[in-house]
């Protein structure tokens, strides 16, 4: 494995799986080594077509984005009611906790700075954010000025992916930013569009800022708020790139991380497809090939057009799938 400041991983990120028994105020909890108790939870119902769920303790527990549609922020306090040591909680909404059929669901956990915040001054509009500087991962939000402006996200280091999301004032698309697209083109976590200009001012970010063209409803219309999630690639915990498919049945490109992958997505920039993502829990041997799509609400999918083979140091693509 590559040398790493990261000990245990599971202190910074985790995946949870729970079946649904219709009780509010159910508690799931995180199974890793360490206790972790999340900043930014993504959930899922894997059984039924339901809408994904965003939860940050930058917004509030209650507090949820939705990232296959553009809708703005709403509270929801039957989804999820709150984060714990170790884990969070939700209430009795069908899209985390029914317990009829009863439904399977995941969650993807994430360690921030535990809700502490910090705000940082600037020239466009000011930011407040949460910094994990360990694994260098950042929630940050700002409310939008109409002008072609910057934000200071807090890393300080250039991201490897930013995604920004409008909360309030009206909708707005996911913007996603990844180090590997054409400079300054964006990709949409709602939709499955390929990479296209329009939303970053024309400019990569830097190690203190990214930027935000003016007018638009996706990163900066005057008075609307705004969330965004920074990383960085720390070695032997996360990997951000990119890689060229050669088209080959069962013999598809190899993708060295240096570790072995927790959780995985992949988008292709040049051609329509959506993001996919894939996880051990979810797949717990070396074939991964149950998917989920960010784009749709729909439920989990196992296909083995979309197999990828989970390995010591990286990952190995099996099929030829228009997404990987």
């Amino acid at each position: 494995m590559a040398y790493t400041n990261i000990d245990d991983p599971s202190a910074y990120f985790q995946t949870a799986l729970w079946t649904g028994d219709g009780n509010d105020n159910k508690q799931i909890t995180n199974d890793g080594n360490s206790d972790l108790k999340p900043d930014l939870v993504w959930l899922k119902d894997r059984t039924q077509a339901e809408s994904h769920a965003w939860f940050d303790s930058s917004r509030g527990a209650s507090v949820r984005l939705q990232s296959n549609n553009t809708n703005a922020e709403s509270t929801e306090s039957a989804t999820q009611k709150s984060f714990t040591t170790d884990g969070f909680t939700v209430g009795t909404s069908g899209s985390v906790n029914n317990g009829s059929n009863p439904d399977q669901y995941v969650a993807w956990n994430w360690k921030a700075n535990g809700g502490t915040t910090s705000s940082l001054s600037n020239t466009g509009p000011d930011s407040v954010v949460q910094v994990n500087s360990d694994a260098k991962f950042v929630i940050g939000t700002y409310t939008g000025n109409g002008s072609n402006s910057n934000v200071k996200h807090g890393l300080g280091e250039t991201p490897d992916a930013l995604i920004v999301k409008r909360r309030t004032g009206g909708t707005g698309a996911w913007a996603v930013w990844h180090k590997d697209l054409t400079t300054a083109y964006w990709l949409r976590l709602d939709t499955a569009d390929a990479q296209a200009s329009g939303v970053w001012d024309g400019l990569n970010p830097t190690s203190e800022k990214f930027f935000i063209t003016g007018g638009s409803s996706n990163v900066n219309i005057n008075g609307s708020d705004y969330v965004f999630y920074a990383w960085k690639s720390v070695q032997g915990y996360s990997k951000f790139g990119s890689y060229v498919g050669n088209g080959v049945a069962n013999d598809g490109p190899f993708v060295y991380l240096g570790f072995k992958p927790a959780f995985i997505i992949i988008k292709s920039l040049a051609a329509t497809g959506a993001h996919l993502i894939w996880d051990l829990k979810r797949s717990p041997f070396n074939l991964m090939d149950d998917i989920i799509n960010t784009a749709e609400a729909d439920a989990e999918g196992t296909n083995g057009i979309y197999g990828i083979d989970v390995l010591s140091n990286g990952f190995k693509i099996k099929n030829t799938g228009a997404n990987n």
